[in-house]
Formats: structure tokens, sequence, C-alpha cells
């Protein structure tokens, strides 16, 4: 269906442009050039020709068919070849090993644990001495 219009689309495309080419345009006549033209809005014939008529019908097959490819294809369907692929094929697969390369070496040994926190360290039992409450750097008093 899709097809079908874009078909007509374009084939009205280029009947609408060779239509009006194919038509005059207003005021080309000898007596124009004078000032012998006339004065109404449409010029001066009264109904429309022929090809007036086969324009105003090619564009509205070409209105026509621009709107209705334009509502099929915002309905249009856009799924991709990805959206249907298995998942199987999504995961690759290991790599083969190298003729050259060593034969399957032994499993590497578990990464030793975390070593345990240190014990805080002792504090210095209080001095018992006399002087004990003197400042450290002042002597202590001698008896």
């Amino acid at each position: 269906m899709y097809t079908v219009i874009t078909i007509i689309h374009v084939l009205a495309c280029i009947f609408l442009v060779l239509v009006v080419l194919l038509q005059t345009g207003k005021g080309a006549e000898m007596g124009a050039v004078f000032g012998g033209s006339s004065s109404t809005v449409f010029g001066s014939s009264g109904a429309g020709t022929f090809l007036t008529r086969l324009t105003t019908a090619t564009a509205i097959i070409f209105m026509v068919t621009s709107l209705s490819l334009t509502y099929l294809s915002a309905r249009r369907n856009t799924a991709t070849v990805f959206d249907t692929a298995p998942p199987s094929a999504a995961a690759p697969e290991a790599p083969a090993p190298d003729a050259g390369a060593p034969e399957a070496a032994a499993p590497e040994a578990p990464a030793p644990a975390a070593p345990a926190p240190a014990a805080p360290a002792p504090q210095p039992e209080a001095n018992t001495a006399p002087g004990a409450g003197a400042a450290p750097d002042q002597p202590a008093a001698t008896n």
C-alpha cells in the first residue's frame, strides 16, 4: 500500500510540474504589454480552461497522497533485525587457544585474605615515682 501511494505521489509531482509549465501566465498577451489587459483579479478568462482544471485535480491528488504518506509513515513498524535476533547469538564464544601456547596451567591460588586489624598499642602504666605530675620538659624533683 505504501509503495503504491509513493508511486502515485511521484507521478502526481511530475505531472503537476508539467501542467503548470504548459500554462501561460496572466497578462502574457501582446495587449498586456501596452496596458490593454483586463483589470479583473483573475485575468480576462472567465471559466477555467482544461489545463486549470487538470492542475486543480493534480494538486488535490498531490495533497491527498502527501497526507496519506505522512499518516502511513507514522504508523509504520520500526522493528529492526536486531530486535528479532536470538539471544544465543548475542553472547560471543570463547576464543580458541593458540597452537604455540602452553597447555592450560594450574588454576591460580586464591588471593590471601586481608590481615586482621592490629590490636591497639598498650598504654604506659601510670608513673607512681616522685615527681610524677611534672611536665615532661621539667626535670623530676630528687630527695
